[in-house]
């Protein structure tokens, strides 16, 4: 049996896919009703998670971007 936090993780993990697949970021939040509404655990664990993912993604691009810019100086 899957923890909570660990579906929370899971399921924020492939709403984000489909969102990258379809482009349609209201699924985050349709998502996000349906799992309010049978449990308020499940919803904290998956928005939590959604978060979680989306600043990690936001700073490993920032990290990438930084990193190229220092490589192309010191070879430039």
């Amino acid at each position: 049996m899957h923890t909570t936090e660990e579906l929370g993780i899971a399921l924020a993990a492939d709403v984000l896919a489909a969102v990258e697949e379809t482009g349609d970021e209201a699924l985050v939040s349709d998502v996000n009703k349906i799992v309010e509404a049978a449990s308020s655990a499940l919803q904290e664990a998956y928005m939590a998670a959604v978060r979680a993912q989306r600043a990690d993604a936001k700073a490993r691009q920032f990290l990438e971007a930084r990193l190229r810019k220092a490589r192309a100086a010191r070879n430039g």
